[in-house]
């Protein structure tokens, strides 16, 4: 993964307008890789799911506690990813009243299987998901990869841990007084 540029697809995303009216006022917004990942030093991490327990106890509401902690360390994004569509993410970064961690919907998975990610978890009913990892990604190279042990269809666990932002962070600092 070291080295190696990001996927390029498009995103298909739903954005507030206040323009469409209505109870509803999204509408459809397509959104490269290059938006999100060209000259910018990004966090991305990837979960299994949307409203998920791990995911939504631990992992998104950590990265978002720790946005200022990662700033400091020069990361100017925090990007979750998930196999998950538009709505579902929209949703879910409303229920986390999220201000800083930005939620890309990879509703089919493209993005996830050319980073070599995806994975069967029919065992849990949820289909096609990705593998939990993180990455820092500078102008759309991977610097840094954080992937959990255990990489597999219908794993039996979730692990967590190598792509916590606790981690990471520590990974980023480490390096920092080493250079």
């Amino acid at each position: 993964m070291l080295g190696r540029k990001v996927p390029s697809v498009t995103f298909r995303t739903r954005v507030r307008d206040e323009a469409v009216g209505g109870s509803n006022p999204f509408r459809w917004q397509d959104v490269s890789s290059d938006d999100y990942f060209a000259g910018k030093r990004v966090v991305l991490f990837s979960l299994p799911g949307a409203f998920t327990p791990t995911c939504s106890t631990f992992q998104l509401p950590d990265f978002e506690k720790l946005t200022a902690e990662f700033r400091s360390e020069g990361v100017d994004e925090i990007y979750c990813i998930s196999v998950n569509d538009a709505f579902v993410m929209n949703a879910w970064g409303k229920s986390q009243n999220l201000e800083n961690v930005k939620l890309i919907p990879d509703g089919s998975g493209e993005f996830t299987r050319k980073m070599g990610m995806l994975v069967a978890k029919d065992n849990l009913g949820f289909g096609m998901r990705s593998w939990r990892y993180a990455a820092v990604v500078d102008n759309g190279v991977v610097v840094q990869w954080f992937e959990e042990e255990g990489y597999s269809d219908n794993c039996d666990s979730d692990p967590y841990g190598v792509s916590s932002p606790q981690n990471i962070l520590e990974t980023l600092k480490s390096q920092k007084l080493a250079a």
